[in-house]
Protein backbone atom coordinates (compact mmCIF):
# COMPACT_ATOMS: atom_id res chain seq x y z
CA UNK A 1 0.00 0.00 0.00
CA UNK A 2 2.04 2.83 -1.22
CA UNK A 3 2.83 6.52 -0.42
CA UNK A 4 3.86 6.24 3.39
CA UNK A 5 7.38 7.34 4.78
CA UNK A 6 8.03 6.14 7.70
CA UNK A 7 6.81 2.73 7.95
CA UNK A 8 6.08 0.02 4.86
CA UNK A 9 2.33 -0.91 5.15
CA UNK A 10 0.97 -4.22 3.01
CA UNK A 11 -2.39 -5.48 2.65
CA UNK A 12 -2.94 -9.10 2.97
CA UNK A 13 -5.48 -11.09 1.46
CA UNK A 14 -6.04 -14.43 2.57
CA UNK A 15 -7.85 -17.64 0.64
CA UNK A 16 -11.05 -17.75 3.44
CA UNK A 17 -11.70 -14.34 2.27
CA UNK A 18 -10.30 -12.48 5.79
CA UNK A 19 -8.29 -9.30 5.32
CA UNK A 20 -5.70 -7.85 7.31
CA UNK A 21 -2.83 -5.17 7.06
CA UNK A 22 0.75 -5.54 8.15
CA UNK A 23 2.92 -3.00 9.36
CA UNK A 24 6.28 -3.13 9.19
CA UNK A 25 8.76 -0.62 11.00
CA UNK A 26 12.15 -0.98 8.64
CA UNK A 27 14.50 1.70 9.48
CA UNK A 28 16.34 1.28 6.27
CA UNK A 29 12.79 2.24 4.68
CA UNK A 30 12.13 4.89 6.74
CA UNK A 31 12.93 8.54 4.65
CA UNK A 32 13.50 10.32 7.48
CA UNK A 33 15.31 7.64 9.58
CA UNK A 34 18.71 10.32 9.85
CA UNK A 35 16.10 12.10 12.15
CA UNK A 36 15.20 9.95 13.59
CA UNK A 37 18.66 8.69 14.90
CA UNK A 38 19.62 12.09 16.25
CA UNK A 39 16.01 13.19 17.60
CA UNK A 40 15.64 13.59 21.64
CA UNK A 41 13.89 10.26 22.78
CA UNK A 42 10.79 12.54 24.14
CA UNK A 43 10.10 13.86 20.28
CA UNK A 44 10.10 10.61 18.92
CA UNK A 45 6.77 9.85 16.63
CA UNK A 46 8.23 6.15 14.70
CA UNK A 47 7.96 2.87 16.38
CA UNK A 48 5.67 0.01 17.65
CA UNK A 49 6.14 0.55 21.02
CA UNK A 50 4.23 3.95 20.19
CA UNK A 51 1.86 2.56 18.17
CA UNK A 52 0.64 -0.03 20.74
CA UNK A 53 0.72 2.56 23.30
CA UNK A 54 -1.67 4.99 21.24
CA UNK A 55 -3.88 2.32 19.66
CA UNK A 56 -4.65 0.90 22.98
CA UNK A 57 -5.12 4.28 24.34
CA UNK A 58 -7.50 5.33 21.61
CA UNK A 59 -9.35 2.37 21.68
CA UNK A 60 -10.14 2.59 25.70
CA UNK A 61 -11.40 6.29 25.13
CA UNK A 62 -13.79 5.64 22.30
CA UNK A 63 -11.76 6.98 19.34
CA UNK A 64 -11.91 4.27 16.56
CA UNK A 65 -8.88 3.73 14.94
CA UNK A 66 -8.04 -0.01 13.33
CA UNK A 67 -7.54 -2.74 15.66
CA UNK A 68 -4.35 -4.21 16.72
CA UNK A 69 -4.66 -7.86 16.52
CA UNK A 70 -0.54 -8.88 16.98
CA UNK A 71 2.40 -7.27 17.28
CA UNK A 72 5.94 -9.18 17.14
CA UNK A 73 8.85 -6.65 18.59
CA UNK A 74 11.24 -9.83 19.28
CA UNK A 75 13.47 -9.49 16.17
CA UNK A 76 13.76 -12.63 17.17
CA UNK A 77 13.28 -13.79 13.27
CA UNK A 78 13.78 -10.20 11.56
CA UNK A 79 15.39 -6.71 12.16
CA UNK A 80 12.69 -4.76 12.32
CA UNK A 81 9.34 -5.02 14.34
CA UNK A 82 5.57 -5.85 12.38
CA UNK A 83 2.20 -5.85 13.26
CA UNK A 84 -1.26 -7.16 12.11
CA UNK A 85 -3.86 -4.48 11.97
CA UNK A 86 -7.30 -4.76 11.20
CA UNK A 87 -8.12 -3.95 7.32
CA UNK A 88 -10.70 -0.64 6.95
CA UNK A 89 -12.22 -1.87 3.71
CA UNK A 90 -13.00 1.87 2.35
CA UNK A 91 -10.84 5.27 1.06
CA UNK A 92 -9.19 8.21 2.97
CA UNK A 93 -10.94 10.92 4.01
CA UNK A 94 -9.61 12.61 1.31
CA UNK A 95 -11.73 10.73 -1.61
CA UNK A 96 -14.77 12.49 -0.07
CA UNK A 97 -13.75 15.89 -0.88
CA UNK A 98 -15.38 15.26 -4.42
CA UNK A 99 -18.38 13.11 -3.71
CA UNK A 100 -21.44 14.11 -5.72
CA UNK A 101 -23.74 13.79 -2.80
CA UNK A 102 -23.60 16.40 -0.24
CA UNK A 103 -25.51 14.68 2.29
CA UNK A 104 -22.77 12.18 2.64
CA UNK A 105 -20.09 14.33 3.33
CA UNK A 106 -22.13 16.41 5.92
CA UNK A 107 -22.35 12.70 7.55
CA UNK A 108 -18.82 11.88 6.82
CA UNK A 109 -17.14 15.25 8.43
CA UNK A 110 -19.62 16.22 11.33
CA UNK A 111 -18.77 12.23 12.61
CA UNK A 112 -15.02 13.33 12.27
CA UNK A 113 -15.18 16.89 13.99
CA UNK A 114 -17.11 14.92 16.69
CA UNK A 115 -14.53 12.16 16.71
CA UNK A 116 -11.78 14.55 17.15
CA UNK A 117 -13.92 16.84 19.75
CA UNK A 118 -13.88 13.56 21.53
CA UNK A 119 -10.00 13.09 21.15
CA UNK A 120 -8.88 16.03 22.05
CA UNK A 121 -11.36 16.73 25.20
CA UNK A 122 -8.67 14.12 27.03
CA UNK A 123 -6.64 16.60 28.58
CA UNK A 124 -3.29 16.56 30.69
CA UNK A 125 -1.78 19.07 32.39
CA UNK A 126 1.96 18.22 31.06
CA UNK A 127 2.67 17.74 27.40
CA UNK A 128 4.04 14.82 25.72
CA UNK A 129 3.89 11.18 24.55
CA UNK A 130 2.50 8.93 26.62
CA UNK A 131 5.16 7.04 27.80
CA UNK A 132 6.83 10.28 28.79
CA UNK A 133 3.81 11.98 30.01
CA UNK A 134 4.47 14.17 33.38
CA UNK A 135 7.91 14.75 32.81
CA UNK A 136 7.44 18.39 30.30
CA UNK A 137 7.03 21.47 32.21
CA UNK A 138 7.99 23.85 29.69
CA UNK A 139 5.67 25.66 27.00
CA UNK A 140 5.08 22.73 24.47
CA UNK A 141 5.06 25.62 21.52
CA UNK A 142 9.46 25.94 22.22
CA UNK A 143 9.47 22.25 20.99
CA UNK A 144 7.87 23.52 17.64
CA UNK A 145 9.85 27.03 17.69
CA UNK A 146 13.32 24.66 17.66
CA UNK A 147 12.09 22.74 14.94
CA UNK A 148 11.26 25.19 12.82
CA UNK A 149 14.59 27.01 13.16
CA UNK A 150 16.23 24.11 12.30
CA UNK A 151 14.10 23.06 9.04
CA UNK A 152 14.47 26.70 8.21
CA UNK A 153 18.00 26.27 8.39
CA UNK A 154 17.90 23.24 6.45
CA UNK A 155 15.39 24.89 3.81
CA UNK A 156 17.72 27.57 2.73
CA UNK A 157 20.71 25.44 1.73
CA UNK A 158 18.24 24.68 -0.76
CA UNK A 159 15.78 26.98 -2.33
CA UNK A 160 16.66 30.45 -3.14
CA UNK A 161 13.89 32.42 -2.00
CA UNK A 162 14.09 31.19 1.70
CA UNK A 163 17.82 31.59 1.91
CA UNK A 164 16.99 35.24 0.41
CA UNK A 165 14.58 36.00 3.25
CA UNK A 166 15.89 33.81 6.30
CA UNK A 167 17.09 36.83 8.25
CA UNK A 168 12.81 38.26 7.89
CA UNK A 169 11.57 34.69 8.34
CA UNK A 170 13.39 34.69 11.56
CA UNK A 171 12.17 37.07 12.52
CA UNK A 172 8.78 36.68 11.91
CA UNK A 173 8.85 33.29 14.42
CA UNK A 174 10.15 34.98 16.63
CA UNK A 175 7.43 37.58 16.46
CA UNK A 176 4.64 35.04 16.07
CA UNK A 177 5.94 33.41 19.72
CA UNK A 178 6.26 36.36 21.56
CA UNK A 179 2.47 36.77 21.53
CA UNK A 180 1.85 33.06 23.00
CA UNK A 181 0.97 33.07 26.79
CA UNK A 182 1.70 30.13 29.20
CA UNK A 183 -0.56 27.56 29.57
CA UNK A 184 -0.91 24.19 31.60
CA UNK A 185 -3.42 22.18 29.74
CA UNK A 186 -3.14 20.27 26.72
CA UNK A 187 -5.51 18.11 24.58
CA UNK A 188 -4.64 14.80 23.07
CA UNK A 189 -3.56 15.31 19.55
CA UNK A 190 -2.72 12.70 16.50
CA UNK A 191 -0.09 15.41 15.43
CA UNK A 192 -0.62 14.89 11.73
CA UNK A 193 -3.59 14.57 10.85
CA UNK A 194 -4.72 14.78 7.26
CA UNK A 195 -7.46 13.33 5.43
CA UNK A 196 -5.04 10.96 3.90
CA UNK A 197 -4.54 9.74 7.87
CA UNK A 198 -8.39 9.06 8.18
CA UNK A 199 -9.66 5.67 6.62
CA UNK A 200 -13.83 5.49 5.87
CA UNK A 201 -15.96 2.16 6.10
CA UNK A 202 -18.92 1.47 4.32
CA UNK A 203 -20.61 3.07 6.97
CA UNK A 204 -19.28 6.10 6.83
CA UNK A 205 -17.41 6.00 10.09
CA UNK A 206 -14.05 7.61 10.37
CA UNK A 207 -11.01 5.86 11.66
CA UNK A 208 -7.89 7.42 12.51
CA UNK A 209 -4.67 6.02 11.02
CA UNK A 210 -0.65 6.04 11.45
CA UNK A 211 -1.12 7.42 15.24
CA UNK A 212 2.10 6.94 16.51
CA UNK A 213 2.85 10.52 17.12
CA UNK A 214 -0.18 10.84 19.15
CA UNK A 215 0.17 12.80 22.06
CA UNK A 216 -1.02 15.43 24.69
CA UNK A 217 -0.23 19.07 23.25
CA UNK A 218 -1.46 22.53 22.06
CA UNK A 219 -4.73 21.49 19.88
CA UNK A 220 -4.11 24.89 18.13
CA UNK A 221 -0.99 22.53 16.48
CA UNK A 222 -3.85 19.69 15.51
CA UNK A 223 -6.42 22.73 14.31
CA UNK A 224 -3.99 24.27 12.07
CA UNK A 225 -2.86 21.48 10.86
CA UNK A 226 -6.22 20.77 9.46
CA UNK A 227 -7.31 24.12 8.46
CA UNK A 228 -4.30 23.49 6.38
CA UNK A 229 -4.77 19.89 4.71
CA UNK A 230 -8.32 20.38 4.61
CA UNK A 231 -9.29 23.39 3.19
CA UNK A 232 -12.97 24.32 2.77
CA UNK A 233 -14.17 20.93 4.81
CA UNK A 234 -12.34 22.46 7.72
CA UNK A 235 -15.76 24.39 8.45
CA UNK A 236 -16.81 20.85 9.84
CA UNK A 237 -14.13 20.67 12.42
CA UNK A 238 -13.19 23.77 13.31
CA UNK A 239 -14.11 24.78 16.99
CA UNK A 240 -14.27 28.54 19.16
CA UNK A 241 -11.91 28.01 21.74
CA UNK A 242 -8.56 28.37 19.86
CA UNK A 243 -6.08 30.56 20.72
CA UNK A 244 -5.26 32.54 17.14
CA UNK A 245 -1.54 33.91 18.31
CA UNK A 246 -0.81 29.91 18.66
CA UNK A 247 -2.83 29.16 15.34
CA UNK A 248 -0.66 31.38 13.55
CA UNK A 249 2.44 30.34 14.69
CA UNK A 250 1.92 26.37 14.41
CA UNK A 251 0.36 27.79 11.06
CA UNK A 252 3.73 29.04 10.33
CA UNK A 253 5.78 25.80 11.89
CA UNK A 254 4.23 24.06 9.05
CA UNK A 255 4.81 25.85 6.61
CA UNK A 256 8.30 26.01 7.14
CA UNK A 257 8.43 21.83 8.17
CA UNK A 258 6.69 20.99 5.03
CA UNK A 259 9.26 22.52 2.57
CA UNK A 260 12.13 21.12 4.66
CA UNK A 261 10.06 17.66 4.26
CA UNK A 262 9.53 17.76 0.66
CA UNK A 263 12.95 18.26 0.29
CA UNK A 264 14.44 15.33 2.35
CA UNK A 265 12.00 13.18 -0.10
CA UNK A 266 13.28 14.92 -2.95
CA UNK A 267 17.03 13.93 -1.80
CA UNK A 268 16.61 10.54 -0.83
CA UNK A 269 14.33 9.11 -3.72
CA UNK A 270 10.82 9.19 -2.34
CA UNK A 271 9.00 7.71 -5.67
CA UNK A 272 6.45 10.26 -6.12
CA UNK A 273 8.84 13.22 -6.79
CA UNK A 274 6.29 15.43 -7.96
CA UNK A 275 4.50 15.34 -5.07
CA UNK A 276 7.99 16.32 -3.00
CA UNK A 277 8.63 18.97 -5.87
CA UNK A 278 4.95 20.50 -5.29
CA UNK A 279 5.51 20.24 -1.38
CA UNK A 280 8.38 22.03 -1.74
CA UNK A 281 7.02 25.05 -4.09
CA UNK A 282 3.71 25.96 -2.30
CA UNK A 283 4.78 25.92 0.74
CA UNK A 284 7.90 27.88 0.24
CA UNK A 285 4.89 30.38 -1.34
CA UNK A 286 2.94 29.68 1.57
CA UNK A 287 5.84 30.63 4.14
CA UNK A 288 6.80 33.91 2.25
CA UNK A 289 3.31 35.63 2.60
CA UNK A 290 4.02 36.11 6.40
CA UNK A 291 6.59 38.36 5.35
CA UNK A 292 5.13 40.09 2.88
CA UNK A 293 2.95 43.10 3.32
Amino acid sequence: MHGGTQKVVYKIACSNGFSCVLYVWDLTMNYFSEEIATEDITEQSYGSDLFELNNKYLTQQGIRTPTLYDLNNEKSHYSFDYALVEYIDGQTAEAYFHHPDSLIQDKLFQRLGDLLGSMHANEACTYGKLNHSGTNTANCHLLKMENAKRQLSYASQYVESIRTNHSKLLHALYELESRIEPRSRYGFIHGELGPDHVLVNDHFDPYLIDIEGASFFDIEHEHSFLQLRFGDYYRYLKIDNLDPNRMLFYRFHHHISLISGGLKLLHRGFPDQEFAKGLIHHHSRSTLKFIQG
